[in-house]
């Protein structure tokens, strides 16, 4: 089976910044096909230098950002609300920029955020009305389908099952939203690897993170790629399969992501090797 892979910038920093271009390149080096941009502020992402880069080097690229409590669009405070759908708006800005078809990620709360009990109808409502209004300047602006990004119990009460992600998606309307796996989350939370690609189908599966049970290297570990990479080419994915994960000594991202240790010597090795192992899975079904 022949897949495009990828890999996010989290494998070299935390926050991409002007001094971290250099992995673009790199990148592509060391055979991926795409980059994904982990935007973690807006504001001060350098778009225009990334985008040079990326013209320069020949790459394909897509986006994936994560909000903060400032920008949380499921938070108590309307004036919060409407600060989350700006800074989601800009992130649209800067895919429409870079030529970036998706934003994924966790994109609908604020990553970390827990009230320690089910989410609410009301919060449900306040998520959609957030998003719609997002979809809607997506589609008034190009073509950036939003992917949701499902993630475990831990990181949000909110999206953390395929079957939720794809009835968040109905409620918006907007039909440019889809529905972001991670193997990592789904291993914690889906009954099935194939009933959660089989549950979002072709119409609602926007991006694919094709990261390990521990978040070590892909390939080493409990999750069932073959099962996957056969479901993904039931339904007729053609998107990008993108290696993500941290190395401990980021401060915030290791923190929140509870990495303690290392699961290879460099976060580059772990994508190496990552990329090895599932393309002889891929090759081998």
């Amino acid at each position: 089976m022949n897949f495009k892979f990828g890999v996010d910038s989290f494998i070299w920093t935390e926050s991409f910044s002007q001094k971290d271009l250099w992995i673009i390149a790199k990148a592509k080096e060391l055979g991926f096909e795409v980059v994904d941009f982990a935007i973690s502020n807006p504001y001060t992402f350098p778009a225009e230098l990334v985008k040079e880069e990326l013209e320069r080097v020949g790459i394909e690229c897509v986006c994936t950002t994560t909000l903060t409590e400032s920008t949380n669009p499921i938070s108590p405070d309307p004036e919060i609300r409407r600060t989350a759908v700006a800074a989601i708006k800009k992130c649209v800005d800067i895919c429409n920029y870079l030529g970036s078809p998706i934003l994924g990620g966790v994109n609908y709360a604020a990553w970390g955020y827990i009230t320690k009990k089910p989410r609410t109808a009301e919060e449900w409502q306040w998520g959609i009305e957030s998003m719609r209004e997002v979809g809607n300047y997506a589609k008034e602006t190009g073509n950036v389908t939003i992917c949701v990004e499902c993630v475990n119990r831990f990181e949000t009460f909110f999206l953390n099952i395929a079957e939720d992600a794809v009835k968040f998606c109905k409620d918006v309307g907007t039909g440019n939203i889809k529905v972001h796996l991670d193997c990592f989350h789904m291993i914690r939370e889906e009954k099935s690897f194939r009933g959660a690609v089989l549950t979002c189908g072709k119409e609602y599966l926007g991006y694919i993170h094709v990261n390990e049970n521990d978040r070590g290297i892909p390939g080493t570990g409990l999750v069932p790629f073959e099962e996957f990479f056969l479901a993904v080419k039931e339904v007729g994915y053609d998107g990008p399969l993108v290696i993500e994960s941290f190395d401990p000594s980021f401060e915030e991202l290791a923190g929140n992501c509870a990495i303690w240790r290392k699961f290879a010597d460099t976060g580059e090795e772990l994508a190496i090797e990552g990329l090895k192992n599932l393309k002889a899975i891929a090759e081998a079904l």
